[in-house]
Order: C-alpha cells, then structure tokens, then sequence
C-alpha cells in the first residue's frame, strides 16, 4: 500500500522518530499506526512515545554569524531535563544542528529536516540514549548585504539574540560594542518589537481599553478618557519598544540615544532593522 508524507508526518508527531524510520514502519506494518509505533519502540526509536505528553522545554539557544557579519542563525534544540541539556552527546547535537543551518540556509525546522535526511537518525539516536524527548523546536536565520548582523548567547544557553542593523557603509570597534550592548539589552529587556509604529494593533486597542477602564474606575471625566490612555500607551512604548527602552548600562540614556550618538559621531545612518529573541520555552515558535 501506499505511505503518505501526512501519515509519516502524525507517526512522526506521535513517536518523536526520524521520517525514514517512520515511513519504513507504516510500510511494514501496511499502514497499521499501532504496530508501527510497536516496531518503532523495538528498534528504539520510539523513545518518545510514552512522552507525548510531556513537555520539552529544557535544552540549549546557539548562534551563529558569518565572519563579515552579514548572515547569521540561531537555533533551539530542547529536552526535558537540565541534566541532559548539558550531556555530551546532546551538546554534540546541538552543534550539529547549528552548523546544518548555518549551511543549509533552511526557512523552517521542516526544511532543514528534509535538506538534512541524518539529522532525523541523530536525533533519534541521541533520544534512545538519554531516554528522553528530543527536538529541533525552531530557528531562524537573517541576511543583511548591507548592514551588520551581531549575535549574543546568555550564559547557559538558554537565551540568545540575533541584532540586526541596516545601512552600514562601514564596521569599526565601536560599532561591535554598540551593537553587543543593545544585543544584550534585548536579552535582559524582551521588548516586544523594535520601533512603536510596530506594535500590531490588536496589542494596542487591548491596552487602551485597559487604561480607558482604569481611568473610569478612578473616576476621571469620560471625555479625558483617550487622552489620559495615550499617555499611559507612551509609557507601555518605552517599556516594550527597544528603540525607547531605556539603556539597562546606563538609565540616563535610550538606546535611541545612543544609535544618535554613534551616527553623530562617525557621520553614519545606521538604524536598527530587526532582532530575534529565543528562549527556551517561549509559546511563540
């Protein structure tokens, strides 16, 4: 009979195990999903099947950025435990991972799987041997031809950023230090985008129906209402939007502040273009 890609893909959601292995099953058992997740386990490559229901939000964040800084990625890899998250072999992975998608350039895990049939055999294999759920949960890779990309990983690995920046004509020393001090800004202050005007619109009406309430239970007039939320939703921009975060080395300054000071000062126009923030167990893939 024939096997699916959808068939191959629900034994693969259900058992954790490589493509390969699930399509070699469904064949041999004849399309039949419990006897196949029976070979499955007999070959151990099931390990996640008695842990379907058990979450994975342990691991390692990597980064990587080529060396003229114009294309980088970053990957996550989970687990369950610490424990293993720190284990050779899935260190070992984790690096393996990294690099394919660093060569590969894939736009999506599914991608990179199918660019990188192995990868699938390895992840199994180091499931069968620490016993636990293991998966590629996301990355993501950026190109900037005329800008500057920086990348930070937090100490243990479980929070990295890429920063990117456009229109860079040149690099100089005190660009990588501008550009690893708000990639660390973005680490420790999660704002939620770069610039206001991209807070997405939904997220806005929602606060200032928020603060249009706070106000009315305060007892102020309802035709002061909107103007008394607008002027909280300034400060909900300056808490959330990098651009008018204040500076976590230096509170007296906005990292606004400090992209002015750099491109005053070497006759630039840099500006921030984008990030991406990974920490393990974020909702968002």
């Amino acid at each position: 009979m024939t096997i699916t890609a959808a068939q191959v893909n629900e034994l693969r959601q259900k058992t954790g195990a490589g493509m390969m292995d699930c399509k070699k099953a469904l064949t041999e058992a004849n399309g039949d999903f419990e006897k196949a997740i029976e070979i499955l386990r007999k070959k151990g490559a099931a390990v996640a099947a008695k842990r379907a229901e058990r979450s994975a939000n342990e691991g390692i964040v990597s980064t990587k950025v080529s060396e003229d800084h114009k294309y980088g990625v970053i990957v996550e890899l989970n687990c369950e435990t610490d424990f293993v998250a720190k284990s050779e072999d899935f260190v070992k992975l984790a690096n393996e991972v990294l690099e394919k998608t660093f060569q590969l350039k894939p736009d999506s895990v599914e991608e990179l799987l199918n660019k990188a049939p192995q990868l699938n055999v390895h992840v199994t294999d180091v499931m069968g041997k620490v016993g636990e759920k293991v998966e590629v949960r996301r990355l993501a890779k950026v190109e900037a031809p005329n800008g500057f990309i920086m990348d930070y990983v937090h100490f243990g690995s479980k929070l990295g950023v890429l920063l990117t920046f456009d229109n860079v004509a040149a690099v100089n020393d005190e660009l990588v230090t501008l550009s690893r001090d708000i990639a660390m800004q973005i680490a420790a202050m999660n704002p939620i985008c770069v610039y206001r005007e991209e807070v997405p619109k939904d997220v806005i009406d929602k606060e200032m129906e928020i603060y249009k309430e706070l106000s009315r239970k305060e007892g102020k007039p309802e035709n002061m209402l909107d103007k008394i939320a607008q002027g909280r939703m300034n400060k909900f921009y300056q808490e959330n939007c990098l651009f008018e975060q204040a500076f976590v080395k230096d509170n007296s300054k906005t990292v606004k502040t400090l992209i002015d000071e750099y491109n005053k000062n070497h006759n630039a126009q840099i500006k921030i273009s984008h990030f991406k923030r990974f920490h393990l167990g974020d909702e968002n893939k």
